[in-house]
């Protein structure tokens, strides 16, 4: 008789847990830049302790209330709901509790005892604290660092080394601070009041704001040592857009999409016209596509509508609500234009985007994929059409942009105007070559990825300048990882990154998941109706209360895993039985797929060397099928299984 392995069979194939495996078990946790414990504060909406739920989005982060509204959320992606119909509405539901205990509530100050580096008794959640202090707050001796652009990264970085108590200067080239959160996101997504609320509470630990103060040739890495400071962090973003070198592209009308939303939300009168076309699949062009589709036409809504009125007598009414609406969203007919399909547009690669994307359809934007500009077509000098060019491909197998156009298709779209959001690039004319900063073929700042440290000794680099456009919660990243980098450069590296488990026991009898946890659909964040939507109204609202603890409720607690004691185990095979994902198996030791060595160590760790693997059995399990009911531990009659909650601190960097 053939064995199973000379009939074809498999052994399973197995890891031993390690502190991969517990990092890799909260994978929403695992996917932030910023190791936000995502997981652990919609579990706390759901248990209704919305406080300590808004603590722990805020302990990572110093733009939690901006990232409730704009982030693009990789932690979703990475959701395991996701697995099994739709991810968790994280960004969302960080909205929900931002709104509550953020800098935009009624309790503002709920995030100060961050600030001293104190926690509410008995609160474990600020589990980055250990980061930032208070150990490297006594090894400050208040040095001056100088931290050069006031976006996203530069002011991450500020708000960690002030929490260190470093004497940090930041340098704004423009006249308010906030970068690409001021000049590049339209209002409707991101308040401004909410960005000078969340700089503010920045700029409270001491740090010191100097704006209209861009790099030059005259002022530069000389001048600023000169100064006393000893390190500098370059954050200065990409502030240029890209040209696109095709027939008519210098047209009147054709503008850079940088420029057009640095304008519009600058609060200049833009009038784009009545058609537009946004060229680009990214989040800057839905920006840009939604921004034109607002800006009005000059006419205000009571004239347009006395001009309908002069040619039909009566439909009074009817026509100042046509007229209204034509005015809210400026112009009629936009159109958004990509090389990509809809599976490969950057921005539907995440759950943000994919929601931008339905609210843009929702507002009557019009979507033309695997289309290409051939040439921008002209008359006095004005544009007044765009020659498009099909695309066969738009990346190659290795999932490089590599575009292959199919120049047997063609057709022509009439526009107003075209608005490129093709990429930006970054200004660096302030460099000398003195300053011994070496820059990469692509125009960016080289640095070391893991300590953003550049060729020049103290100077470091992140966001933009160093990696080209990223998301938000990337550049925070680099901020938050380049103030560790220049703590460990005025007083040595961290030695031994520190990895703590915490492991906690929940009362198996009773342990019990939300009711229906597993039937609730995800909802997306309520927002206004279509016709309310004027220039700058936010267009995203917030769950209510009970919405908000229903969509909590949809998480699986990745935090919680269950515990195998096997000298309680009476391989009863109950556990096995029960399981509803099929994901317990009891199984011969022998069929188990194991390193070389490792066979070995189980044995020695359980006090059975020498034994018969064949007379030896393990419990196995699929992570990635279990849904936490519990199920297995209630049904086992020796407690051999249980449920516990577990969570990490790593010490170790931001990554």
């Amino acid at each position: 008789m053939l064995d199973e392995r000379e009939a074809g069979w498999n052994p399973y194939s197995t890891a031993v847990p390690d502190t991969q495996f517990w990092k890799d078990m909260i994978p929403c946790q695992a996917a932030c830049p910023i190791h936000t414990d995502a997981g652990r504060y919609v579990q706390l909406i759901a248990e209704g302790d919305f406080k300590k739920s808004y603590l722990t989005a805020r302990s990572s982060n110093p733009f939690v209330s901006v990232c409730a509204r704009v982030c693009a959320a990789p932690c979703e992606n990475r959701c395991r709901r996701g697995k099994i119909d739709k991810p968790v509405a994280i960004r969302a539901l960080k909205h929900f509790v931002s709104e509550k205990y953020g800098v935009e509530s009624l309790e503002p100050d709920s995030q100060n005892p961050l600030f001293d580096g104190q926690t509410e008794p008995g609160n474990k959640v600020l589990w980055h604290l250990p980061l930032l202090a208070p150990a490297r707050k006594d090894m400050a001796n208040g040095e001056k660092v100088a931290v050069i652009g006031g976006g996203p990264a530069g002011l991450s970085c500020a708000h960690d080394l002030g929490l260190m108590g470093y004497k940090v200067t930041v340098f704004e080239a423009a006249a308010a601070a906030g970068g690409v959160l001021v000049l590049g996101i339209p209002e409707f997504r991101l308040p401004r009041q909410l960005i000078e609320k969340e700089i503010g509470k920045i700029l409270d630990l001491g740090v010191e704001l100097k704006l209209n103060t861009p790099l030059h040739a005259g002022f530069g890495l000389r001048e600023l040592k000169e100064m006393g400071f000893k390190a500098v962090f370059f954050s200065v973003g990409a502030s240029r857009g890209r040209d696109l070198n095709v027939e008519g592209s210098d047209l009147i009308g054709v503008v850079k999409a940088l420029d057009f939303l640095q304008a519009s939300n600058g609060g200049e009168r833009v009038n784009p016209g009545g058609r537009v076309v946004v060229i680009g699949g990214g989040f800057t062009a839905f920006d840009a596509t939604r921004s034109a589709l607002r800006a009005a036409l000059g006419d205000t809504p009571k004239e347009a509508a006395l001009d309908a009125q002069e040619e039909a007598e009566g439909i009074m009414e009817t026509a100042l609500e046509a007229a209204e609406t034509a005015v809210r969203f400026g112009a009629r007919d936009v159109r958004m234009i990509c090389l990509e399909s809809f599976d490969e547009m950057p921005a539907l690669r995440t759950a943000q985007g994919k929601e931008e994307f339905e609210e843009a359809e929702s507002e009557g934007i019009t979507f033309i994929t695997q289309r290409g500009p051939k040439r921008f077509l002209g008359e006095n000098g004005h544009l007044r059409a765009v020659e498009l060019i099909g695309v066969k491909r738009t990346y190659d197998e290795t999932g490089r942009f590599s575009p292959i156009y199919d120049p047997e298709l063609t057709e022509v779209v009439e526009t107003d105007s075209a608005i490129l959001a093709i990429g930006q690039r970054c200004d660096l004319s302030f460099l000398r070559p003195e300053d011994g900063v070496e820059l990469t073929p692509q125009g960016t700042i080289r640095i070391n990825p893991k300590t953003l440290a550049t060729s020049a000794p103290g100077i470091y680099a992140g966001g933009d300048v160093a990696f080209g456009p990223r998301n938000l919660v990337d550049a925070i990243s680099n901020g938050k990882r380049a103030a560790l980098s220049i703590d460990d450069y005025f007083r040595g590296p961290e030695v031994n990154p520190e990895f703590i488990l915490s492991v906690t026991k929940i009362p198996t009898r009773t342990y019990s998941m939300a009711a229906d946890y597993e039937k609730e659909a995800r909802l997306p964040p309520p927002s206004v109706p279509l016709d309310r939507r004027t220039g700058i109204s936010m267009v995203e609202l917030s769950f209510s209360e009970s919405e908000a603890k229903a969509q909590a409720s949809r998480c699986l607690y990745c935090h919680i895993q269950t515990i195998y004691d096997p000298e309680k185990c009476v391989l009863c095979n109950r556990c096995v039985d029960i399981c509803p994902e099929n994901c317990l198996k009891l199984v011969p030791l022998d069929q188990l797929e194991l390193d070389p060595g490792m066979e070995t160590m189980l044995l020695e760790s359980a006090g059975l060397e020498g034994a018969a693997p064949e007379l030896l059995s393990a419990m196995i399990k699929d992570d990635e099928k279990c849904i936490r009911c519990g199920l297995c531990a209630i049904r086992c009659p020796t407690d051999a299984m249980t449920m516990e909650f577990f969570s990490y601190e790593d010490h170790a960097a931001i990554a």
